[in-house]
This record gives C-alpha cells, sequence and structure tokens, in this order.
C-alpha cells in the first residue's frame, strides 16, 4: 500500500551555472508543492502504514530548513534546481523513515520533478 501527504513552503533561490541573461539567474522566489510517499504493508493492530503525526514530525523540520529561506545559502543545495532539492528532501526523509518511495515536488503548478531514489 501507498500512502502521501503533502506540504507546501515557499522560497527563494536563483541558479548560478545558467547562461547569462537566463531569468533563473536571478533571484526570484516559488511556492513549492511537495509530496512525499510511504510504501509498505498496513500493520495489523494500528491499520495505518505509517502514522501520519510521524510523518508529519520527520519532513516538516526539513520543510521548515527550507521554508523562507535562500536555497542557495543551505548546505549541499548551492546550485538549487527543483532536481537537486527533491534528492535533499529524499536524503533528510529517507534516513529517518526508510519506507519513502518517492518525492514529488513542484516549483510551479506546472512544472516540477519525481523522484524515486537511486
Amino acid at each position: 500500500m501507498k500512502i502521501f501527504k503533502k506540504f507546501t513552503f515557499d522560497s527563494a533561490h536563483f541558479l548560478p551555472n545558467v547562461p547569462d541573461g537566463h531569468k533563473c539567474k536571478n533571484i526570484h522566489g516559488h511556492t513549492y508543492q511537495l509530496t512525499v510517499f510511504f510504501e509498505g504493508e498496513r500493520v495489523p493492530h494500528l491499520n495505518w502504514v505509517i502514522d501520519f503525526a510521524e510523518i508529519k514530525s520527520v519532513v516538516q523540520p526539513v520543510v521548515n530548513d527550507l521554508d523562507h529561506k535562500l536555497i542557495n545559502e543551505i548546505e549541499g543545495l548551492e546550485n538549487p534546481t527543483c532536481e537537486a532539492i527533491a534528492i535533499w528532501i529524499w536524503d533528510k526523509v529517507k534516513m529517518k523513515i526508510p519506507q519513502l518511495s518517492k518525492v514529488e515536488l513542484y516549483e510551479t503548478p506546472t512544472s516540477g520533478v519525481v523522484y524515486e531514489g537511486i
């Protein structure tokens, strides 16, 4: 069974490695939409895969590290593409909840990334 939980955060970033004149070279912001997915068997006596409160207790601090920040200033995110941010989130969450199976991160309503690990 797969379960998911959604989060949002607002952050600014710029892409230092794009060519001069590219609009993303300048500091700009996004309202990111994050969905984290977890896969596993239901725990029989609880009748759930993972407690949503546990998911929130792990993911919300990761989101808080990004929310209302200049992402380029976060260690490991000096070139913060949507892909790089998704992997960074994956690494932080997967170490605490191994059932993580997928991260979806939208930087706009029509653009984003799906990451399912290496």
